[in-house]
């Protein structure tokens, strides 16, 4: 859903409570407290006759104690969800008129909205694995190596690891990973985890920690020091996510902190997986309330 759309169908406050209502309780409202159904309607909120409070239907969700209008709250959504490389929460202030660290907080949320599906289905047929690092100035060319410093690559920087599985033409799952378990024996319990090994192949490059990942299963490797490519054997799938994932964070927030880079993971998972849904915005508007 674009921003006409939304300043279409959502004009004013009644018309977002109204909306977030009909998703929240489609078989009509009750009390987020006691679970009591049949609250009375009182002054534009709602009273529970069992346990005597009073509740609105942003209470416990994403949307909970906002000072700000809702249509704001659904136009920052339409933005984030649409914003294939991300929006940094400069530009969205810019768009919502508010201050950065508003925009910042709306972002944030957002993200929690956008987390994984609890019950995930596992990945299967040709699966890519790759992994990449994150953080840090970027690496010097030889060119630019007169300070006589040694600028390595991988894994003898100071990065953060992130792994990465997709199913070819399917979806993809990363997460952070600590160097030490950079290794088999933990990246092989990461594909058993997100991976039906009976029904797939693994299509890895030839670092030294997937060597051993054929007596787990079907395992083929791509050597990208002489091709990108052998026929079907490649990993260009994980490596397009990363070049997505890159530019969002180099040209769009420029700088993610330890701390919140599982968050903005989350966010390009999320957005990539549901690439092909067009009611992408309706499904994060009941993952939002729902939380």
């Amino acid at each position: 859903m674009d921003l006409f759309s939304i300043v279409g169908q959502f004009p004013t406050q009644r018309s977002c409570i109204k909306h977030l209502e009909s998703i929240r309780w489609p078989h009509g409202p009750c009390c987020p407290y006691c679970g009591a159904l049949k609250p009375t309607r009182l002054n534009g909120r709602w009273h529970c006759n069992a346990c005597n409070k009073s509740f609105s239907v942003t209470v416990g969700t994403i949307f909970h104690n906002t000072k700000l209008p809702l249509q704001k709250w659904f136009m920052a959504l339409s933005l984030i969800i649409n914003a294939k490389k991300g929006i940094a929460a400069r530009q969205l202030a810019r768009y919502l008129k508010v201050r950065p660290n508003t925009a910042w907080r709306i972002s944030m949320k957002i993200r929690e909205a956008m987390k994984g599906d609890k019950q995930q289905r596992l990945l299967e047929g040709l699966i890519e694995m790759d992994e990449t690092y994150i953080g840090g100035k970027p690496r010097k060319t030889r060119k630019q190596e007169s300070d006589g410093m040694n600028y390595k690559a991988g894994r003898g920087t100071k990065k953060i690891p992130v792994i990465g599985i997709i199913e070819r033409y399917g979806q993809v799952r990363v997460s952070i990973i600590s160097k030490k378990k950079v290794n088999f024996k933990h990246l092989s319990s990461l594909v058993r985890k997100e991976v039906n090994i009976s029904k797939s192949v693994l299509v890895t490059d030839q670092a030294q920690f997937y060597k051993r990942m054929r007596s787990l299963m079907t395992h083929k490797t791509v050597n990208h020091s002489i091709e990108y490519t052998k026929g079907w054997i490649h990993t260009n799938s994980i490596e397009s996510f990363w070049a997505l994932l890159k530019r969002g964070i180099v040209g769009q927030f420029h700088k993610v902190s330890v701390k919140y880079l599982n968050s903005y993971l989350n966010e390009f998972a999320y957005r990539f997986n549901n690439r092909h849904n067009g009611d992408l915005f309706e499904k994060t508007m009941q993952k939002a309330v729902s939380l």
